[in-house]
């Protein structure tokens, strides 16, 4: 049955899911017009509020571009691949391919969500080097899905700011420890679930053999070294290039720092430390300043639809914020709940916000706000509510290409290849996410 949906949607998603921008541009329209509609806003106000949001994510989207260009050299070097070549060895069959990728993808995003999406995608591509008659497609998708078990992890971004000093809630509701959301069996529940279920729901979505597409063989290509050796009559600029004294000078001050850092702060693993973590270990494996350079150009060119896209969802979060619309749509949901049904409610409305506000910062902000005060005032469980905004958006983010940029990046290929089996795994993960917020 699993598979039969997987072939359905797969075939819907090639018909009629456009490339990423243009969905970022339908998504931009649409939530404009609703802004004139449903709001007091007029086109001019709703304009002006896009213009001005429009740059709003450029330090995400920088985050994010060293996301993946750091993710993407540390896996192209030498003792990394030659690790994920001996764990991918573990699978003999593309079954036991798609499981290991799906198992690992999960348990690395509930670790740290930026090290889980990369890591996931680089490892998809070494099965599949290992495997030839796997399904590039479902490899990467399964990848993708592991993204599924971010928001109950380590990193998970609504349950972590709610317990922090400062944070916009924090007048209306207080504080809420991570031990009413992380730590807590509902949430063990759902996370340890999903580990389980992303592995189970990308075996049974595998095609037959005479229906797997074939790849390109390029796409799976060993990238060229970026070592470099130098002859005797090297210049003294070419051996200060490929100093490994340097290399070690920058991986040391990145040490010092990350160990004075989490001395200090305890295990805050943000994305700016993981992007600093790739970093130092990646200049330090390639050994030498300009191989490090070479690989970082290498991964550069997946940067694209970062760089263009990321803005047009900065516009969509701002007019979704400012004109209220995002406070309508969730009050649409938080209205008719009760405070055994709050939770759900809550995702519901959460999954829904994503296609504008695909961020769980942002989720915290448009809706924190309305879903919130109303839990306080119903009697419901707020650090339930809290965790239902984030896994409402982690939910979502299978039907929403925001998130898979990177991992397309790194893969080569596009939306229409891993969508349907997303939107597959989407309707079956949401049995775990409502079981664990409504009964425990």
């Amino acid at each position: 049955m699993v598979g039969a949906i997987s072939r359905f949607f797969t075939n819907i998603v090639n018909k009629y899911l456009p490339d990423p921008l243009v969905f970022a541009i339908l998504l931009t329209i649409l939530t404009f017009a609703m802004g004139i509609t449903m709001t007091p806003n007029s086109p001019l106000d709703m304009v002006n509020m896009w213009g001005k949001g429009f740059w709003n994510l450029l330090a995400f989207a920088m985050q994010m571009a060293l996301v993946l260009v750091t993710g993407h050299a540390l896996a192209s070097s030498g003792p990394v691949k030659r690790a994920m070549t001996s764990l991918a060895s573990v699978a003999k069959t593309p079954a036991q391919g798609v499981m290991l990728v799906g198992f690992a993808s999960a348990v690395a995003c509930v670790i740290n969500w930026g090290f889980g999406l990369v890591v996931g995608a680089m490892f998809a591509r070494e099965v599949a080097r290992r495997i030839p008659k796997s399904d590039y497609r479902l490899l990467i998708a399964t990848a993708y899905m592991g993204f599924l078990s971010w928001h109950g992890g380590l990193s998970a971004s609504v349950p972590l700011v709610a317990a922090t000093a400062g944070n916009p809630m924090e007048k209306m509701v207080g504080l809420i420890p991570i031990s009413q959301t992380i730590f807590t069996p509902y949430n063990i529940f759902i996370t340890v679930g999903l580990i389980i279920a992303v592995p189970l729901m990308a075996r049974m979505m595998l095609p037959k053999e005479d229906e797997i597409v074939a790849i390109d063989p390029a796409l799976l290509k060993e990238e060229a070294s970026v070592a470099k050796v130098l002859g005797p009559d090297a210049t003294w600029a070419e051996k200060l290039e490929e100093s490994r004294i340097l290399a070690w000078v920058v991986g040391l001050f990145c040490v010092v720092y990350l160990g004075a850092y989490f001395s200090q702060k305890g295990f805050d693993v943000n994305i700016n430390t993981v992007n600093l973590m790739f970093l130092a270990a990646g200049i330090l494996l390639h050994k030498t300043p300009m191989a490090y350079a070479r690989a970082i150009s290498a991964a550069a060119k997946g940067t694209a639809g970062i760089l263009i896209q990321f803005p047009f969802y900065a516009g969509i979060q701002i007019m979704m914020e400012h004109s209220g619309l995002g406070g309508i749509i969730t009050n649409w949901f938080v209205n008719v709940a009760t405070a055994e049904t709050f939770p759900v409610m809550a995702f519901f409305s959460s999954a829904l916000i994503n296609f504008a506000v695909p961020s769980g910062g942002g989720h915290w902000v448009v809706q924190g706000p309305f879903v919130m005060p109303a839990a306080q005032a119903l009697g419901a469980d707020l650090g339930k509510a809290a965790m239902a905004i984030a896994y409402g958006e982690a939910w979502m983010n299978m039907a929403q290409p925001f998130w898979a940029l990177p991992a397309l990046a790194i893969a080569g290929l596009g939306v229409r290849d891993i969508m349907g089996y997303c939107v597959t795994a989407l309707i079956f993960s949401g049995i775990i996410f409502v079981v664990g917020l409504h009964f425990f």
